[in-house]
């Protein structure tokens, strides 16, 4: 099997086993739990909250959250702020992001806030000052994605997150960092963001798991209700396995990063290269320089993405046509029609996705095999 669809789901890494091992076994107690058990397991969770506060720059490590994925984290993000206790307000957030993210503001919508939803260019980044003039002292949350789950294209959270505090600067500014963990700095410093969302299994550690970053003093409106667990912002019994495994990818994939951006990137450049020698029409979505090292978005012309996944997946190749959090479905994708790409050529787009275990070699290997089906199938 030749795996390229690390943005759908990576592999855990070795010291998430590891690390995880613990809290499946005899330390196994409820940490919302007062006696011996119970502190053990909590004891565990406190110690990877604020590990996992270090990583990101959070300036407590009570402002981390942990949840049962990045979806759900997006939605205490965007719903929790737009209907939190203190009046809420509007969303803004861009056409692009995850449909965690647009899903939340339409349920939002229904319940009474503004929202509005912000489009972009034709390689899928918003320009700041279209962003900020939607800004007013209304608006609860502004939300705007470190860089695309489908085509990789990074955005600029940073400067996005100044205009906006000039623009309201009681607007909370959320980014989700799903994507970019593995390769950019994501912290609260380099991001600007006061809010920050990630999903463990997309760097290597387990899956139904994922935090949000909520500072001091904000108050949400929880989406999970029930026993008032994680300071009343998010109930249920804590994960902790997941959670213990998530930090300990977290700190691995963070100091991995300038690795992984050579490794990765030369493989994904290789491919990339290979691919245009081998299959000269292949069109790239968005330029090398302008988007993640792990994820390489294409078009065949004259091949659509359905027929073209379903051959690699015969030859043992795993990719996919977009965000693997839409039901498997094979429907034209919300990210390129706000792209203003043509419904026809968008159903031609493939995304293939590097990750963690790959190396530099790996990328000319890659291009071979999926030029070979690419070759039967014209």
């Amino acid at each position: 099997m030749i795996y390229l669809d690390h943005a759908a789901t990576t592999p855990p890494r070795p010291e998430v086993a590891a690390a995880m091992a613990p809290y499946l076994g005899e330390v196994f107690g409820n940490p919302s739990g007062v006696h011996a058990v119970a502190r053990r397991a909590k004891n565990a969770v406190e110690e990877a909250r604020e590990r996992a506060a270090a990583v990101l720059g959070a300036a407590r490590p009570l402002d981390v959250v942990f949840t049962a994925g990045g979806t759900e984290a997006d939605n205490l993000a965007i719903a929790g702020a737009a209907l939190a206790p203190d009046g809420g307000g509007g969303i803004v957030t861009t056409a692009v992001e995850h449909e965690a993210v647009l899903a939340a503001a339409a349920f939002a919508g229904r319940m009474g806030r503004a929202v509005t939803v912000v489009g972009v260019g034709a390689t899928g980044v918003v320009d700041p000052a279209d962003f900020s003039e939607a800004i007013s002292p209304g608006v609860a949350v502004a939300s705007v994605m470190a860089a695309n789950n489908e085509t990789g294209a990074r955005q600029p959270v940073r400067k996005i997150a100044e205009a906006v505090r000039a623009a309201s600067p009681h607007t909370l500014v959320h980014t989700d960092a799903v994507q970019a963990f593995c390769s950019d700095p994501v912290t609260v410093a380099e991001t600007g963001a006061d809010m920050i969302t990630l999903a463990g299994h997309k760097f290597g550690g387990p899956k139904g798991v994922g935090l949000v970053v909520v500072p001091d003093g904000v108050s949400l409106e929880p989406v999970v209700h029930g026993g008032g667990q994680e300071l009343g912002r998010r109930s249920g019994t804590l994960n902790v396995a997941g959670i213990v495994g998530m930090v300990a990818a977290m700190e691995a994939a963070a100091a991995d990063r300038e690795g992984f951006r050579t490794r990765v990137g030369t493989a994904r450049r290789r491919f990339e290269e290979r691919l245009r020698d081998r299959v000269p029409d292949v069109v790239f979505t968005v330029a090398a320089e302008d988007r993640l090292p792990q994820i390489s978005h294409l078009r065949v012309p004259g091949v659509t993405a359905e027929t073209l996944l379903v051959r690699l997946d015969r030859a043992g190749i795993a990719a996919s046509a977009g965000s693997a959090c839409s039901s498997g479905a094979t429907r034209v994708s919300h990210v390129l029609e706000a792209m203003g790409m043509a419904r026809g050529d968008a159903a031609e787009c493939v995304r293939f996705s590097f990750g963690w275990p790959h190396r530099a070699e790996d990328g000319t290997a890659a291009a071979d095999a999926v030029a070979a089906v690419i070759g039967v199938l014209r």
